[in-house]
Protein backbone atom coordinates (compact mmCIF):
# COMPACT_ATOMS: atom_id res chain seq x y z
CA UNK A 1 0.00 0.00 0.00
CA UNK A 2 1.12 3.44 -0.80
CA UNK A 3 1.06 6.13 1.37
CA UNK A 4 1.59 9.66 1.36
CA UNK A 5 2.14 12.80 4.10
CA UNK A 6 0.19 15.65 3.81
CA UNK A 7 2.40 17.86 2.79
CA UNK A 8 3.39 16.31 -0.07
CA UNK A 9 -0.53 15.53 -1.09
CA UNK A 10 -0.50 19.42 -1.05
CA UNK A 11 2.51 19.79 -3.48
CA UNK A 12 0.98 17.16 -5.60
CA UNK A 13 -2.65 18.52 -5.62
CA UNK A 14 -1.16 21.95 -7.18
CA UNK A 15 0.49 20.10 -10.18
CA UNK A 16 -1.22 16.88 -10.75
CA UNK A 17 -4.39 15.56 -11.52
CA UNK A 18 -5.42 13.63 -8.06
CA UNK A 19 -8.62 12.56 -7.29
CA UNK A 20 -9.96 12.25 -3.68
CA UNK A 21 -11.77 9.78 -1.82
CA UNK A 22 -13.37 10.55 1.69
CA UNK A 23 -14.24 7.37 3.92
CA UNK A 24 -15.48 9.17 6.33
CA UNK A 25 -19.18 9.71 7.61
CA UNK A 26 -21.24 12.21 5.87
CA UNK A 27 -21.37 14.63 8.82
CA UNK A 28 -18.04 13.99 9.34
CA UNK A 29 -16.85 15.11 5.55
CA UNK A 30 -19.73 18.08 6.36
CA UNK A 31 -17.74 19.29 9.49
CA UNK A 32 -14.31 19.19 7.31
CA UNK A 33 -13.06 18.23 4.54
CA UNK A 34 -10.24 18.54 1.61
CA UNK A 35 -12.51 17.77 -1.41
CA UNK A 36 -13.23 15.16 -3.43
CA UNK A 37 -16.13 12.53 -3.38
CA UNK A 38 -17.57 11.10 0.04
CA UNK A 39 -17.72 7.01 -0.46
CA UNK A 40 -18.31 5.99 3.93
CA UNK A 41 -16.36 2.99 4.15
CA UNK A 42 -19.77 0.87 4.81
CA UNK A 43 -20.23 1.60 1.31
CA UNK A 44 -16.96 0.89 -0.54
CA UNK A 45 -17.81 -2.56 -1.92
CA UNK A 46 -20.96 -1.22 -3.12
CA UNK A 47 -19.93 1.93 -4.88
CA UNK A 48 -16.50 0.97 -6.01
CA UNK A 49 -17.02 1.48 -9.57
CA UNK A 50 -17.62 5.89 -9.31
CA UNK A 51 -13.70 5.35 -8.13
CA UNK A 52 -11.24 5.78 -10.99
CA UNK A 53 -9.04 3.32 -11.84
CA UNK A 54 -6.74 5.74 -14.15
CA UNK A 55 -5.47 8.34 -12.59
CA UNK A 56 -3.99 8.55 -8.74
CA UNK A 57 -6.79 8.57 -5.99
CA UNK A 58 -5.84 9.58 -2.35
CA UNK A 59 -8.06 8.16 -0.29
CA UNK A 60 -8.78 9.94 3.52
CA UNK A 61 -10.31 9.43 6.83
CA UNK A 62 -9.76 10.43 10.37
CA UNK A 63 -6.82 9.39 11.08
CA UNK A 64 -6.00 7.27 8.37
CA UNK A 65 -6.86 3.99 9.76
CA UNK A 66 -10.76 3.61 8.08
CA UNK A 67 -8.68 4.47 4.73
CA UNK A 68 -6.21 2.04 4.41
CA UNK A 69 -9.04 -0.90 5.55
CA UNK A 70 -11.06 0.36 2.64
CA UNK A 71 -7.86 0.77 -0.37
CA UNK A 72 -7.14 -3.03 1.11
CA UNK A 73 -10.65 -3.78 0.35
CA UNK A 74 -10.36 -2.54 -2.79
CA UNK A 75 -7.53 -4.12 -4.20
CA UNK A 76 -8.12 -7.19 -3.34
CA UNK A 77 -11.72 -7.31 -4.52
CA UNK A 78 -11.24 -5.12 -7.55
CA UNK A 79 -7.64 -5.08 -8.61
CA UNK A 80 -7.00 -1.16 -8.26
CA UNK A 81 -3.61 -0.41 -8.06
CA UNK A 82 -4.05 3.54 -8.02
CA UNK A 83 -4.85 4.21 -3.99
CA UNK A 84 -2.80 6.08 -1.87
CA UNK A 85 -3.38 6.38 1.71
CA UNK A 86 -3.14 9.67 2.93
CA UNK A 87 -0.67 9.51 6.52
CA UNK A 88 -2.70 10.32 9.48
CA UNK A 89 -5.41 11.40 7.43
CA UNK A 90 -7.21 14.57 8.74
CA UNK A 91 -6.07 15.32 11.71
CA UNK A 92 -2.71 15.17 10.32
CA UNK A 93 -3.62 17.31 7.59
CA UNK A 94 -5.21 19.86 10.20
CA UNK A 95 -1.96 19.65 12.42
CA UNK A 96 0.60 19.94 9.74
CA UNK A 97 -1.25 22.38 7.29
Amino acid sequence: MTHILPQELKSLLEKEEVCLLDVREPDEHEAYNIGGMLIPLSDIILSHQKIPFNKPVVVYCRKGIRSQIAIQKLEEKFGFTNLINLSGGMEAWKKHL
